[in-house]
C-alpha cells in the first residue's frame, strides 16, 4: 500500500521543486547584477577616493555652512514673539496705530448692536451677536483681506525685482545699489518694502537682519527663499547672480502653478457657491410667493430649531467644500 501511494507524494514534490527552480532562474539575474554593481562601485570608489578628496572637503564645508545658516533661521523663527496688533497693521500696509484700530472696532460693534436692536427690532441676544461680529469679527476679517491683497501684489512684482538684481550684478553694480534701484523704481508695496530695507542699512542694520525684518512684515515662503539665498551667499560665497536667477525661475513657476490651480478649481468654487446660495434663495422665493407657508419657521420654537440646525449643517458643508478646493503647494 505504501508503494502504491508513493507516486501521489512524489508528483507534488517534483512540481514544487520545478516551480522553485523556475523562480530562482528568473530572480537570480537581478541579484547577480546587484552583486556586480556593488563590486564595481567598491572598485570605483577605491580608485576615485583620493582624486576627489579636495572636492569633497569643499562640498562638505559648503554643506556645513548651509546647514548652520538654516539652523540659525529656524532658531530665529522659534524665538519670535506673539504677533501683535501693530505687526498685523504693518503687514496690512496700514499707518494707523493699534489704539485707533481698537476704537474703530468698538464703534463698529456698538453701531451694529444698535442697528439690530432699535432698527431691526431683534432680541437682545441677536444684538449681542451683532456687537461681537462688529467689534471682533468684521474688523479682523477686513484686516486679513488687506494683508492677503498686499502680499499677493508684492509676490506679483518680486520675480521682476530679482531679475533687476541679477542684471545689475552681472553689469558690475554692488548689491546695495541694485536694492536702491528697486526701491526707487518699483511701485508699492515692493518699492516701500525695499526702501525700508535700504533705510535700515543706512542706519547700520546688516542686510541679513533687514531681510529678517522684511520676513516679519511679509511672512511669505518666497521672501524667506530670498533671505536664505542672500544669507548663504554672504557666508559661503558663490555666484549670487546665478542663484538669484534660479530663484526667479522658481518664483515664476510657483505663480504659474497657482494660476493653474485657480483655473482648475474655478468650477468647484462655482458649484460650492451655487449649493451654498440655493437654500436661502429658495427660502426667499417661498417667502415672497406664499409667506404663510414658511412663517412657522420664524414664529415657532420648532421652526427656530430647524432653521438653526439647517444653518449649522450648511455651514459645515461650506467649510468642507472650502477645504476641498483650497490647495496648498
Amino acid at each position: 500500500m505504501a508503494d502504491l501511494n508513493l507516486p501521489t507524494f512524489v508528483a507534488p514534490l517534483l512540481a514544487a521543486l520545478a516551480f522553485a527552480g523556475v523562480v530562482f532562474a528568473l530572480i537570480y539575474p537581478y541579484f547577480a547584477d546587484d552583486r556586480k554593481e556593488k563590486r564595481l562601485e567598491s572598485v570605483t570608489v577605491g580608485r576615485t577616493a583620493r582624486k576627489g578628496s579636495a572636492v569633497a572637503e569643499i562640498q562638505s564645508s559648503r554643506k556645513k555652512s548651509v546647514a548652520e545658516t538654516l539652523k540659525e533661521i529656524e532658531v530665529r523663527e522659534k524665538a519670535k514673539k506673539k504677533i501683535t496688533m501693530s505687526l498685523r497693521l504693518l503687514r496690512a500696509g496700514s499707518k494707523r496705530k493699534p489704539r485707533d484700530f481698537y476704537v474703530m472696532s468698538g464703534l463698529l460693534g456698538v453701531l451694529m448692536a444698535a442697528t439690530a436692536m432699535f432698527i431691526l427690532n431683534l432680541p437682545p441676544a441677536a444684538a449681542v451677536v451683532a456687537a461681537f461680529v462688529g467689534g471682533f469679527g468684521l474688523p479682523r476679517w477686513i484686516l486679513n483681506k488687506m494683508t492677503v491683497r498686499r502680499q499677493n501684489k508684492f509676490l506679483s512684482q518680486l520675480a521682476n525685482a530679482i531679475d533687476v538684481i541679477v542684471r545689475g550684478i552681472k553689469s558690475g553694480l554692488p548689491l546695495n545699489e541694485c536694492l536702491q534701484v528697486i526701491a526707487r523704481e518699483s511701485p508699492d508695496p515692493l518699492g516701500s518694502e525695499f526702501m525700508e530695507l535700504v533705510e535700515q542699512q543706512k542706519l547700520g542694520v546688516s542686510l541679513a537682519d533687514g531681510l529678517d525684518r522684511m520676513c516679519d512684515r511679509l511672512p511669505l515662503p518666497e521672501v524667506r527663499f530670498l533671505t536664505i539665498v542672500i544669507g548663504i551667499q554672504q557666508q559661503a560665497g558663490g555666484n549670487l547672480s546665478e542663484a538669484l536667477s534660479n530663484l526667479a525661475g522658481v518664483l515664476r513657476e510657483r505663480q504659474a502653478l497657482a494660476l493653474k490651480v485657480k483655473a482648475l478649481s474655478a468650477e468647484a468654487k462655482a458649484s460650492a457657491l451655487v449649493l451654498a446660495s440655493l437654500p436661502p434663495g429658495v427660502m426667499m422665493m417661498v417667502y415672497l410667493s406664499t409667506p404663510e407657508y414658511i412663517l412657522p419657521l420664524f414664529t415657532t420654537t420648532m421652526g427656530h430649531f430647524m432653521v438653526a440646525f439647517g444653518a449649522v449643517w450648511m455651514l459645515t458643508g461650506v467649510l468642507i467644500m472650502r477645504k476641498m478646493i483650497n490647495f496648498k503647494f
